[in-house]
């Protein structure tokens, strides 16, 4: 996997969180929501490249 991609995935992470602690700063739960999802697709991406990266090997 590429730096780029880590360095895409953590960010969208990031962006997950902030969305999320936002959200719950102003009891938004629509935007909690969207931050969770933004965590959990990055967290999904990057379990796929750690497989790719698996069978490189």
């Amino acid at each position: 996997m590429s730096g780029a991609d880590k360095f895409e995935n953590k960010a969208e992470e990031l962006k997950g969180k902030g969305k999320e602690a936002v959200g719950d700063m102003t009891d938004d739960e629509k935007l909690q929501a969207e931050g969770k999802l933004d965590q959990t697709k990055a967290n999904l991406k990057q379990a796929g490249e750690n497989v790719k990266d698996a069978f490189k090997d």
